[in-house]
């Protein structure tokens, strides 16, 4: 405990040194990762599944002329599992000894400071984005995207449990990301707990799920970050499916010019706003 005796511990850290008292720190992890990213992801998909309810939000909705039916929604989630017990799972369990591999903190307590997992976590935002941008664009070549990444195109008008929904390779490549770019930080600092790790995890999945939403809200994050992509930028890359392949930012695609189309599309939505504006 780093010289902390257990009075100085919160509640969480106290919980957290206890659950790995005699049991196989391997297990523990896996089963705590994986029950969080399952409750995390189905849970932050819950608001949005509520809103298709809500007659008032329909006026945010991004593609309100496209509307899917049941079996779409479970078509999705049978893909979504069938890749969560299948593929995901032993990625999370294979993640442990990796992280443990290059000195991960794993059963350490105290915690990290917020301080310190804010900035780490904004590492791996910018650096999961970059593998993500051009992972994401390689994907649309020709076979690949025919034999992989179509899949994930089923919906051109998406919906938040849509986040996952992709070929297992996929889901392998585009999750190398996710993992990866923490794990090369770990190996260069060689300072990362896994506290840390569920945090971005469940702020990536957060991003994901909120950029497949289908929904742009005047209280949307992309309205008080001018970079951030959100559901706006990455509802039209289904939409159009060649633009705007970054992940959560937007500078990539406009820098190397692959958010022209997207561009064009708000444009022609504005005049054709304008307009009607004008007539009523």
């Amino acid at each position: 405990m780093n010289g902390t005796s257990i009075a100085d511990l919160s509640w969480a850290e106290k919980q957290w040194a206890q659950l790995y008292e005699d049991q196989n720190e391997i297990f523990v992890t896996g089963m705590v990762a994986f029950a969080m990213h399952e409750v995390v992801y189905f849970g932050r998909y819950i608001p949005w599944f509520i809103c298709d309810f809500i007659p008032a939000f329909q006026k945010y909705k991004l593609q309100p002329e496209k509307v899917n039916v049941s079996e779409d929604y479970w078509k999705c989630v049978r893909q979504v599992l069938f890749c969560h017990f299948c593929f995901e799972l032993p990625m999370i369990f294979f993640f442990h000894p990796m992280g443990h591999l290059f000195g991960m903190k794993i059963t350490d307590v105290p915690f990290p400071s917020w301080q310190t997992m804010a900035i780490q976590i904004a590492i791996f935002f910018i650096g999961e984005d970059f593998w993500h941008y051009w992972a994401h664009r390689g994907l649309h070549y020709g076979p690949l995207y025919k034999h992989i990444h179509k899949l994930h195109h089923d919906y051109s008008a998406p919906f938040g449990l849509a986040a996952e929904y992709a070929h297992p390779v996929e889901t392998l490549v585009l999750g190398l990301g996710t993992v990866a770019v923490p794990l090369i930080y770990l190996m260069i600092t060689g300072d990362l707990h896994i506290i840390t790790m569920f945090a971005w995890i469940t702020l990536r999945l957060f991003q994901a799920i909120d950029a497949h939403s289908g929904y742009d809200f005047p209280w949307s994050l992309r309205h008080f970050m001018p970079f951030w992509a959100g559901s706006d930028h990455h509802d039209a890359h289904h939409q159009l499916f060649i633009t705007n392949y970054a992940s959560s930012f937007r500078w990539w695609d406009y820098i190397f010019g692959t958010d022209t189309k997207y561009r064009n599309l708000r444009n022609r939505q504005a005049l054709a706003k304008a307009k009607a504006a004008k007539l009523n």
